[in-house]
């Protein structure tokens, strides 16, 4: 049993509804839609009356060759049977067409609903849940939703037809009627008994296929390291145990999904046949005439084509409630980050305080420790450390992508958490490691921050950095495409575009990433040049991993397990010959002119000696 299920856990936001609070969220979303389903619902009960007089026609025909043997008066109920189809015909199309209409509508705003529930949570969520998963639930689960709407509108047409015809049966023939209730209650306890089986089986099913969704995009995204390393069977392997796993799963799932139809199928087929006995006996001993037996023949069909209809849909039904189910789950996913008090964010002027704070990204594992941190406005700090010192969680708690456990945070004086995130970010530039481009042009992705900048504003700021002769390398300028995430520009073309992205912005706080990435000498000036455009007018955070950005910080933070543990300029640090000394000699040092010399001089000397 282990293995079938395994990596099918729930996720830790998931929550099971009960089916009136399902039905009550449903609602909503088909209430903005009323006079659209008040229409569709009276073609259906107009579908249900005609199907339902159908049989009654057909009988009265019945009874009346029976008692006359005369076809004189059976045009008019010819005509009156063709005009039953008519309307049958015309209430269906005019209902399709109105409940593909809603259920397209409901579709898009849910889709919208949780497509904004997404996007709004904080970092955490996407390092904790898989992207293809979540995108499993925009997609693939709201069209299953969408699928069972339509599949339930057809079973409740069915519903009211059998409705109708039960009141029917009820004037023309009472004495009938209790034989058919008595089986009733039979098929509607079986079909309970399949429900709760019926939706943990297909839970399990959908979270087998987001799996595979989620396999998927992580292969595709991931494929060039794939084949870098010559890995492309080993990722195929573990696609294929995934997609195994689902196969099995929804194999399974299918099986006790297909029991219900059979039992209910061989239930119906007893019921009937006791009932046709019935009937047919009544008919002999002059109970009743042969045209209500006729009816009550054709009204058992009717009666129970509906619920072995919802017996045969089961699986679809189920499917659509626990879509619908999952869909809500990442609706009302809570966000961590919490804005206590939205307010407004006048123009920034970049004054940031920690004061006593801690945070840790899994319980039990700190990484800032009780920290205090003054950064003064229109500051130039650089943060230095090994891998885990703490430099990238200082960042994101300034962006607000993280929700910190203890301690104050304050931004020219205000607690963040009181700040309108919106309006907030607005004013923070933030370049990473690894710069993410759109699919686009370089003027688009120049734009992505500020809408409403124009060309020439976006060429002036381009020609600043070196003067332009960047753009000379690109084939279109800056209509050149960039290819999706960037790729048909280099590292260093990404990192230039993302820092003019941020410098058309005109943050009052810049935090950068500086990529590891080796680039060529021009390249590197012109990132230089750049950086120093938008260190000259905005409050900064730099996690530096170039010698040049440290030598030029106005103060350098030394960080180790979460704490600072020195602090100073540059020529400072390294007269003192403490930690940051050691990170020079292990970092910075051989990027600077002094190394490169002395190592060319060396391997001349190397050279001259061993000729």
């Amino acid at each position: 049993m282990a293995p079938f299920f395994a990596g099918l856990d729930a996720e830790a936001y998931d929550r099971a509804y009960s089916d009136r609070a399902l039905a009550a969220r449903m609602a909503r979303y088909f209430g903005r839609h009323g006079r659209r389903l008040v229409v569709a619902g009276l073609a259906v009960i107009a579908m249900a009356i005609a199907g339902a007089a159908s049989p009654v026609v057909v009988a009265r025909g019945v009874d009346q060759l029976a008692i006359s043997q005369a076809t004189s008066g059976l045009t008019g109920l010819v005509l009156l049977f063709l005009a039953l189809g008519l309307i049958l015909w015309g209430g269906n199309w005019l209902r399709r067409r109105l409940t593909s209409r809603t259920v397209g509508d409901v579709m898009l705003s849910l889709r919208q609903d949780a497509f904004a529930a997404a996007t709004s949570h904080d970092l955490s969520f996407f390092a904790e849940y898989p992207s293809g998963k979540i995108a499993s639930r925009i997609t693939t689960d709201t069209q299953e939703f969408a699928q069972v709407v339509v599949l339930l509108a057809d079973l409740a047409e069915q519903m009211v037809e059998a409705t109708i015809l039960f009141f029917v049966l009820l004037s023309i023939e009472p004495a009938l009627v209790p034989w058919l209730l008595g089986v009733m209650p039979i098929f509607f306890l079986t079909a309970l008994g399949f429900r709760h089986l019926a939706r943990a089986v297909t839970r399990r099913g959908m979270r087998a296929m987001a799996n595979v969704n989620g396999a998927i995009k992580e292969s595709v995204s991931g494929i060039m390291v794939a084949k870098n390393f010559r890995q492309e069977r080993r990722m195929y392997g573990e696609f294929a145990e995934i997609n195994r796993t689902s196969y099995r799963v929804n194999i399974r799932r299918g099986f006790v999904l297909s029991l219900v139809f059979p039992v209910l199928n061989a239930l119906a087929g007893a019921a009937i046949a006791i009932l046709v006995y019935v009937g047919g006996w009544n008919v002999a001993a002059g109970i009743i005439t042969a045209g209500a037996w006729y009816l009550f023949a054709t009204s058992l069909d009717r009666f129970f084509f509906p619920i072995l209809n919802l017996s045969a849909f089961w699986s679809q039904i189920q499917a659509g409630l626990t879509a619908a189910e999952r869909v809500f789950a990442l609706i009302d996913a809570e966000s961590r980050v919490r804005q206590v008090d939205p307010q407004p964010v006048p123009r920034l002027k970049g004054e940031i305080r920690f004061e006593g704070v801690t945070f840790e990204y899994k319980a039990g594992e700190g990484v800032l420790r009780d920290l205090d941190l003054y950064v003064r406005a229109g500051e130039d700090l650089a943060l230095v450390g090994h891998t885990g010192a703490g430099k990238s969680s200082i960042a994101k708690l300034i962006a607000r992508f993280y929700e910190f456990q203890a301690g104050r945070l304050t931004l020219d004086g205000r607690d963040i958490r009181s700040l309108d995130l919106r309006q907030y970010r607005r004013q923070l530039g933030i370049v990473s490691q690894s710069p993410f481009l759109f699919s686009g042009t370089i003027a688009e992705n120049i734009r992505y921050a500020r809408p409403d900048a124009g060309d020439e504003e976006i060429l002036r700021l381009a020609r600043r950095v070196g003067d332009g002769e960047w753009l000379e390398t690109l084939p279109a300028g800056l209509e050149t495409v960039v290819g999706e995430r960037g790729a048909r520009l280099s590292m260093g073309q990404r990192q230039l575009v993302a820092l003019l992205r941020v410098l058309v912005q005109r943050p009052a706080i810049f935090i950068l990433d500086e990529a590891t990435a080796s680039v060529d000498p021009f390249t590197e000036s012109q990132i230089q040049e750049a950086v120093s455009l938008i260190l000259a007018e905005t409050t900064s955070i730099v996690i530096a991993h170039r010698l040049w950005t440290v030598r030029s910080a106005d103060r350098i933070l030394v960080l180790q397990n979460g704490q600072i543990i020195e602090q100073g300029d540059h020529p400072a640090l390294l007269a003192q010959g403490g930690h940051y000394a050691e990170l020079y000699n292990l970092y910075f040092r051989h990027q600077s002119l002094e190394y490169v010399e002395s190592a060319r001089r060396l391997a001349l000397g190397e050279g001259t000696s061993a000729g």
